[in-house]
């Protein structure tokens, strides 16, 4: 019998079909709630900020004309209902690359005219891979990296992701070496690598990249003659030092570069929660994939009421202002309880200073150093301690035993519970069948000895939590439909 859908309607190029989105399901099916459902899986695998949602929400109630939905703002209905082109408001693509100026501390400037809307970040993704690849050639990226690139990037387009390994003995650093060797591992397959996409602040590492990995990657590109493409959605989460690099500042250190080849993707989603309003950008030194780009924003563009009520707040310096200050401030306090009380049951996770996550380390809990092990580890945390935490493999780490934990996306109170249980497991650990010492390369991950573990900690009951912190909680919608998690 003839087929009767198409390729991509039948292929598992969503990837649903993994460990990220089964965890997503696991909690789906039965989600914690503190009084509902006590006992309930906690969400910890969803990179949401909803740390500084009562700042919005009081900015929202005091301006209540930026919505054409309230009596103050119902007089702009019809101008702001009717049809619109696919440029978008000049007010709100001048206001974002303000707010995108503001983000990088004011060292670089962004053309409004270069500011192409797109249905969020994932939208931007693969708007831009149609632009610079065709069916067929390849992307470089950096592991471990965010699980739905893979989705974003290559189901509809065709284009391949080539993984630049990172490994755990230098802090994940991308080398030169190492964008050499995936680079030529390509050639040898006679795959054509169009470009590299990094993704800085870094998802799941929550570290930045520094001028000199910034800089090599910039020298690496344009010596192949390839793109690099910058997602940058984090920018705004970072909390502490180093401060955030845009590859904007370096090409403007770099003058005789080819900026042709550079394209920045951003979105609200992360830097100021909003990631229901899909509010992605591409911005593009290229005038060509300006064009293109802009043309095929027209499959998913922001809607004009959401345009009108950005370009209204993004244009209150005041609110802006006091708002990445906090928010900032909010960012690093979490993520400082949660590092601690993982440290207090021998839980280490790499230094970071940004995102909305921690990368912890559990290569002593495993049994063996295999990525079997790690998902035997994993099933035990979703299906027993009842926390969706997302395994290191499903982010293409080379090293099994990471874990992504997502921070922000929860009241104290949720926290609390979710480090309790944490708490909890790693004493019935105890005396379990782990290994002694993590690898310092791949090829010991197969020793496995006995670990005792360090059982030092403190009564959760004991945290100091602020009230300005909470955010109420709410049950998550379904895998299938939340993007860029």
């Amino acid at each position: 019998m003839d087929q009767l859908l198409s390729k991509i309607a039948i292929n598992d190029g969503h990837g649903e079909n993994s460990a990220f989105f089964d965890g997503w399901k696991a909690y789906d099916s039965d989600p914690y709630h503190p009084t509902q459902n006590p006992d309930g899986v906690i969400q910890m695998g969803l990179a949401e900020n909803q740390l500084s949602f009562d700042f919005v929400e009081e900015w929202v109630r005091n301006n209540p004309k930026a919505s054409i939905c309230t009596e103050q703002g119902a007089n702009d209905f019809r101008d702001i209902a009717i049809f619109q082109d696919y440029h978008g408001f000049p007010e709100f693509r001048n206001a974002v690359a303000r707010f995108m100026e503001k983000v990088r501390g004011n060292r670089v400037r962004f053309d409004p005219d270069r500011i192409v809307m797109s249905g969020g970040a994932t939208g931007a993704q693969e708007t831009l891979a149609f632009c610079l690849a065709d069916p067929g050639e390849a992307l470089l990226v950096p592991t471990p990296y965010y699980p739905a690139n893979d989705r974003d990037l290559t189901w509809r387009t065709g284009i391949k992701l080539l993984p630049v390994i990172c490994e755990s003995s230098n802090n994940f650093k991308i080398t030169s070496s190492a964008l050499e060797s995936a680079y030529n591992k390509a050639q040898e397959s006679n795959i054509k690598v169009k470009g590299l996409l990094l993704n800085n602040p870094s998802n799941p590492l929550g570290t930045v990249l520094d001028k000199q990995t910034l800089t090599e990657s910039l020298n690496f590109t344009n010596n192949k003659n390839i793109h690099l493409i910058c997602d940058e959605i984090y920018s705004a989460t970072v909390f502490s030092k180093p401060d955030f690099i845009s590859i904007a500042e370096i090409i403007e250190e770099n003058p005789n570069c080819n900026r042709e080849l550079i394209h920045i993707v951003y979105s609200l989603s992360k830097d100021l929660g909003f990631p229901g309003f899909r509010v992605g950008i591409i911005y593009s030194y290229n005038d060509s994939v300006t064009n293109c780009a802009r043309k095929m924003s027209s499959f998913g563009l922001v809607s004009t009421q959401t345009q009108h009520l950005i370009a209204s707040m993004l244009s209150d310096e005041v609110f802006l202002d006091r708002f990445i200050v906090e928010s900032s401030k909010r960012l690093g306090n979490r993520h400082s309880v949660l590092v601690k009380e993982l440290a207090r049951v021998g839980i280490e996770s790499l230094k970071s200073n940004a995102g909305l996550y921690c990368w912890m380390d559990l290569r002593r809990l495993l049994k063996e150093f295999t990525f079997e092990a790690e998902m035997e580890l994993w099933r035990v945390i979703v299906n027993e301690v009842k926390l969706n935490v997302s395994p290191g493999s499903s982010f293409h780490c080379s090293e099994p035993g990471w874990f992504r934990v997502c921070f922000a996306n929860m009241d104290d109170e949720t926290l609390m519970v979710a480090l309790k249980r944490i708490h909890k497991f790693v004493i019935q650990s105890k005396g379990i069948n782990v290994v002694n010492e993590v690898p310092n390369s791949r090829k010991q991950y197969r020793r496995n000895n006995k670990l005792e573990i360090n059982l030092s900690f403190r009564r959760l009951d004991g945290i100091m939590m602020e009230p300005h912190k909470m955010s109420p909680h709410s049950p998550m919608s379904s895998p299938l439909v939340r993007a860029r998690t």
